[in-house]
């Protein structure tokens, strides 16, 4: 008999697009999934995110968020605060085929990073007086918001499937690797692929699509250095998914309801199973 709830390891936010996770003893929910997740983004001159898939020393830069300020810190790099109550110029900026409005964070931002990446680029903060919307060919009735993230709000993950690809693998690699928001345990090796809803004390999470995984997950995420070809590797020898072209780790999931209600590590989701399995 499959399992009628599983438990919490671990909760993630990145407050900064593509740099290094912070991982949290518990977390908001927002309709776009944690406060204050994904809320910055790098992006080129024209407008253009900026990720660890051309830039993988992102995994070296630290974001800290405070009641006051986004604090920035990197190796060798003097900590920079960038005051919330700041609001820069409003500019269009791309994230895949999605267009939105974003506040640049000034030129002293910029400096900071573009030494950092050795790069041009720019800091941007989302707009929260608009919408960023979930593909309704994934999340069906449900809108689901967005900030800076792929495509959902939320990235679930079982600590057995983790486990299972690390028993596959010549050298384990760790949780940071697959960057999800909510690591699960007490379920069997991909479990998450089959859970439609996850839900606890006025929260429901939907689980609408499989992640297909990127070269990210080959950066070691504490030296922001690529280490060769696993674990796609691997994933590819039993984990891909034709229709979806890639292959699959985890689950994305959007907030159906619960905004302004608190996960936490150790707490207990009830499953409701897809029909069909």
């Amino acid at each position: 008999m499959r399992a009628t709830s599983a438990r919490i390891a671990a909760l993630y936010y990145y407050p900064v697009k593509s740099a290094r996770g912070i991982e949290l003893e518990q977390a908001t929910l927002t309709p776009a999934g944690f406060v204050d997740d994904r809320r910055w983004m790098l992006i080129s001159d024209a407008g253009h995110f900026l990720t660890q898939r051309e830039w993988p020393r992102l995994a070296l830069l630290q974001a800290a968020v405070s009641a006051t300020a986004l604090r920035l810190d990197a190796p060798g790099m003097p900590a920079l605060a960038i005051p919330l109550s700041q609001q820069g110029t409003r500019r269009r900026v791309q994230i895949w085929d999605d267009h939105c409005d974003a506040f640049d964070e000034g030129d002293a931002a910029a400096a900071w990073l573009q030494r950092m990446l050795q790069t041009e680029c720019r800091l941007v903060r989302f707009d929260p007086s608009q919408r960023r919307l979930s593909s309704r060919r994934w999340t069906g009735v449900h809108e689901a918001e967005n900030r800076f993230s792929d495509a959902f709000p939320l990235l679930v993950l079982g600590a057995e499937s983790l486990g299972d690809l690390n028993r596959r693998l010549g050298t384990p690699l760790p949780v940071n690797r697959f960057r999800p928001s909510v690591l699960l345990e007490g379920l069997q090796p991909y479990d998450e692929d089959d859970i439609a809803e996850l839900s606890a004390d006025g929260i429901r999470l939907h689980l609408v699509k499989a992640c297909t995984r990127c070269k990210i997950t080959t950066t070691n995420q504490q030296t922001g250095e690529p280490e060769g070809e696993e674990p796609l590797r691997t994933l590819r020898s039993y984990r891909y998914d034709a229709q979806l072209r890639g292959v699959r780790f985890g689950q994305n999931g959007i907030v159906v309801v619960g905004a302004g209600r608190t996960l936490h590590r150790g707490q207990k989701l009830a499953i409701y199973w897809k029909q069909s399995t």
